[in-house]
């Protein structure tokens, strides 16, 4: 299948072709969508459906993850359709677009955010889609997966400085430091078949570490990581997951703060951007089921480079999910 798939639309309202096909359009042009892909209205058709969550009410301390969406499309514009290293072409292994922001009515109560949100990926389920979403904070990725696992639990890769797995902050347990412990509870995780990769940075107290290992997940600290390198990273989140449908999230906090200084909650010697391409090219062939790229907060980085960083991780997951979604029986 291709992105020309009746009933996608460019970003102009015309049928993509030839030399008017977004990929070939001069890049400064256009309606910024995810990675210059048509806008859709609805699901049908698609397979893969590319989705903002501008939302940081879940932020403990620095907002601003709320603009990551709208810098990450700006940004996204820089990615092309062929990802030489792998060779994978997405746009002829799927049909794909941009579907839009998630609509949150009630920007100032976390909770209603998260129903809405929940209930937006549930449509996507239904419509038999993998969303590929770019945040917003990490707490997104709570009611994503109460949307898209409800029915079964999922195994996960998790890309973080943080576990994510505390409990309740100052009043609430929707937080952006708790979206994986509220998932476990819920059963939406095989907290057995999750990986925890990247965790670093000092607490003051070890709850949410102790959670992450206590409910049987595999946490790889950032010291492991170094000293194994990333081919046995990749080798360990194989082997936890397996073939089980797999949900993947990158916090860009993962990420050394000298690549990724726009972002909520930055931690000192972390993944370089070379490493974490290599990380995501060695999931080929995982049976994937959705992902999101989160806690980009462009106000933090005037440079715009953080945002580039999110769009090319989201460009690395879309051929991950392509190749996942063509190969399925």
């Amino acid at each position: 299948m291709g992105m020309t798939k009746s009933g996608i639309k460019d970003s102009i309202g015309q049928e993509t072709q030839g030399k008017h096909e977004p990929m070939l359009r001069p890049r400064f042009t256009g309606i910024p969508s995810f990675m210059r892909t048509p806008i859709a209205e609805s699901f049908d058709g698609l397979d893969i459906a590319l989705i903002g969550i501008p939302m940081d009410l879940g932020v403990t301390n620095r907002a601003g993850a709320r603009h990551g969406p709208r810098e990450i499309r700006n940004a996204s514009s820089l990615m092309r359709s062929i990802n030489i290293s792998t060779g994978i072409e997405p746009y002829k292994l799927c049909t794909v677009a941009d579907v839009g922001d998630v609509p949150i009515d009630n920007l100032f109560n976390l909770e209603d955010a998260i129903k809405q949100i929940a209930a937006f990926f549930k449509n996507v389920h239904r419509a038999g889609v993998l969303p590929l979403s770019a945040g917003g904070d990490h707490s997104v990725t709570y009611p994503v997966l109460q949307g898209i696992a409800a029915d079964r639990p999922v195994a996960v890769i998790h890309i973080d400085a943080h576990t994510d797995t505390w409990g309740e902050f100052y009043g609430s347990k929707f937080h952006h430091g708790a979206p994986f412990r509220l998932a476990v509870e819920d059963g939406l995780i095989d907290p057995t078949k999750m990986i925890q990769i990247g965790i670093r940075g000092g607490q003051n107290t070890y709850e949410g570490l102790e959670f992450s290992r206590n409910s049987g997940m595999r946490v790889l600290m950032m010291d492991e990581f170094s000293e194994i390198g990333v081919k046995k990273v990749i080798a360990e989140a194989r082997r936890v997951v397996g073939d089980s449908p797999t949900y993947l999230t990158f916090d860009v906090d993962g990420i050394d703060p000298v690549f990724t200084p726009g972002t909520g909650t930055p931690e000192v010697g972390g993944i370089t951007t070379v490493e974490s391409l290599r990380l995501l090219r060695g999931l080929r062939g995982i049976n994937f089921v959705g992902g999101d790229v989160v806690e980009v907060a462009p106000p933090f980085d005037p440079s715009g480079g953080t945002a580039l960083v999110g769009a090319t991780l989201m460009f690395e997951m879309l051929c991950l999910f392509a190749e996942s979604v063509a190969t399925s029986p």
